[in-house]
């Protein structure tokens, strides 16, 4: 079904997300490996790889540079950071450096098989709840996060604010589509629309963009 390289270097959480693929999607081929040396030489062996699942801190990887290194050398495939880090800044910036998705260890599996879906689907998975967190001590400068002013958001409709927070809670625009009990083709009209409306080039710039909102507030109007 789909051909998946697994990237981490502890034994048991390898075994453990593959029994997730395993049980997931099945018929899947899945590859493994333990440091970034070989996940490099293993993607370009495999250039049909639907997607990596990318260690933050395994042998190789110096962090960020690792996901740089990779995006570089196999630009075409999708990579998802796997990792106990939480920090908002941390996220943020392996979205900003080519990942389509980040997901935390501390995920439950059901959790974990649902972002991976999503993002074999074409889109980008975020841990909300870390998303949506507040910052907490000293900000950090290496990543000016963007924000919305509030004459744009006052140009969505209702319904485009209501996708715009579906959006932000990493969902699809089937699970949308299902939520709001609207057509799918609906969905993607109020994606483009609100894109438009918000000055925003992407659907990752969007989330973002509005990560920090009071929906409440801007739906009570």
């Amino acid at each position: 079904m789909y051909k998946i390289l697994i990237a981490d270097d502890h034994p048991l959480f390898r075994e453990a997300i593959h029994n997730v693929i395993r049980d997931g999607f099945p018929d899947s081929e899945i590859l493994e490996t333990a440091d970034l040396d070989s996940a490099l030489a293993l993607t370009l062996e495999h250039d049909d790889l639907d997607l990596v699942l990318l260690d933050l801190n395994m042998p190789g990887m110096h962090g960020l540079n690792g996901l740089i290194n990779l995006r570089n050398e196999a630009p075409t495939i999708p990579v998802v950071i796997v990792s106990a880090e939480q920090d908002k800044q941390i996220v943020l910036q392996a979205i900003t450096y080519g990942a389509v998705g980040f997901i935390t260890k501390s995920s439950p599996r059901a959790q974990m098989t649902e972002a991976i879906e999503q993002i074999l689907n074409g889109n980008v998975y975020l841990p909300s709840d870390i998303i949506r967190s507040q910052k907490s001590g000293r900000r950090q400068t290496s990543y000016n996060e963007p924000s919305i002013p509030p004459e744009l958001l006052q140009a969505l409709t209702r319904k485009q604010l209501l996708v715009l927070e579906r959006m932000t809670k990493g969902e699809s625009n089937k699970q949308i589509a299902y939520n709001l009990d609207i057509a799918e083709t609906t969905v993607k009209a109020h994606v483009s629309a609100i894109l438009r409306k918000l000055n925003v080039h992407n659907r990752v710039q969007a989330i973002l963009s509005a990560g920090d909102i009071d929906f409440t507030a801007y739906l009570r109007r």
